[in-house]
């Protein structure tokens, strides 16, 4: 059976240069990087270069960059490092189409006193800046806003909510960009954050890497203690392969950029759904303000999950959620106010360096032959 794999999304293959990196440091410095001799010292000499890589990425100081084991914890560290560190009686805001690592963290929170806002998004997904400025409160300590949503690609007016953030003191602006990174630029003085957190294995590093900014002087509590592990922020003896794995992945995003083609592709892609099903596949998320590789779209009055079923060669995701046969659509379209009968037929195609045109043919191809009303 052929295999077209489209949900980069989801995550990504380990790139060549990527691999080569973690092979060069197994094979490399063994020591403790915390060690005071030669093998602790050839050891940190690689950690440092991996965090300067990952620093010039999102262009800030390598002091400023804490290695962590994914975006999960990124964004845990980012919520609850500044609540525990302001006091929990404080106030959060968030959006209703954040991640689960965010959402489920603020639940958590609200149970030891937090209030949390969750604004609403426009039928495109994006939130509005003055909403933002409207929902802050005397104990507001946080506002945190995905660079770009996982499910339908829409972009958020960063730099904008950044701009409102810089008119407020004492309130921190995070921004998840496990999805942005790599695809769209993030560097960190533009957007006006003072946290954002990265994931690896969404642009081409392993699974189990990841980063969180902490522009300086911003009060964190470390949400594991031990050693003073990346500058006290993150105890336990960081990973170098797994450091020069992620800052690989960096390297490889500002020399190679990718979101140009996957743009012409992702629009090809568009284009030729739209020409096979006409008025009955819909596109949701923003048309022009989302990512340059996804393309999420319904069906309409189709089960999505049912036509990925039906063709198992093509690899992609559907927003919906299935238990015990009966299907909910997903939060997120919802939030958008998607109507049911569309979300529960949508579908997430994100692409990657290597999806061509002819591969996106044969998914269109595969769709005509699976959807029932063709």
């Amino acid at each position: 059976m052929r295999q077209i794999y489209l949900d980069f999304n989801a995550t990504t293959p380990i790139a060549p240069a990527v691999a080569e990196a973690m092979r060069k440091a197994i094979d490399g410095p063994f020591g403790n990087p915390s060690s005071d001799h030669w093998a602790g010292h050839a050891a940190k000499e690689a950690l440092d270069r991996a965090r300067s890589q990952i620093a010039t990425f999102v262009r800030c100081d390598p002091a400023e960059v804490v290695l962590t084991s994914g975006c999960t914890e990124a964004n845990n560290l980012a919520l609850k490092g500044i609540v525990f560190a302001r006091g929990t009686s404080a106030h959060i805001i968030t959006t209703a189409v954040e991640h689960p690592s965010i959402l489920n963290v603020c639940r958590f929170l609200e149970r030891l006193g937090t209030a949390v806002t969750y604004l609403r998004v426009d039928r495109f997904g994006r939130v509005d800046p003055d909403e933002v400025r409207r929902a802050v409160t005397r104990s507001t300590v946080l506002i945190s806003v995905m660079a770009a949503n996982n499910e339908v690609g829409t972009t958020q007016p960063i730099a904008e909510i950044g701009r409102v953030a810089a008119e407020l003191d004492g309130v921190v602006f995070h921004s998840d960009a496990a999805q942005a990174a790599g695809k769209i630029p993030t560097n960190v003085d533009d957007l006006g954050v003072s946290l954002l957190s990265i994931a690896g294995h969404k642009f081409y590093a392993p699974k189990g890497t990841g980063a969180l900014y902490v522009r300086g002087g911003t009060a964190l509590d470390s949400l594991l203690h031990g050693a003073s592990h990346e500058m006290g922020r993150r105890a336990g003896t960081e990973s170098v392969v797994l450091a020069a794995a992620l800052g690989a992945a960096c390297e490889l995003a500002q020399a190679e950029p990718w979101g140009d083609r996957a743009r012409l592709l992702r629009d090809h892609f568009w284009s030729s759904l739209h020409d096979a099903f006409g008025d009955r596949v819909t596109l949701n998320g923003h048309p022009t303000e989302r990512l340059p590789n996804t393309l999420n779209v319904s069906f309409a009055g189709c089960s999505g999950s049912a036509i990925l079923r039906a063709m198992p060669e093509v690899a992609a995701s559907c927003g919906s959620a299935c238990h015990s046969g009966d299907e909910t659509p997903s939060p997120v379209l919802t939030a958008m106010g998607v109507p049911p009968s569309l979300a529960l037929g949508a579908i997430r195609f994100s692409l990657g360096r290597t999806t061509t045109a002819e591969e996106i043919d044969f998914a269109v191809q595969r769709l005509r032959d699976v959807v029932p009303w063709v």
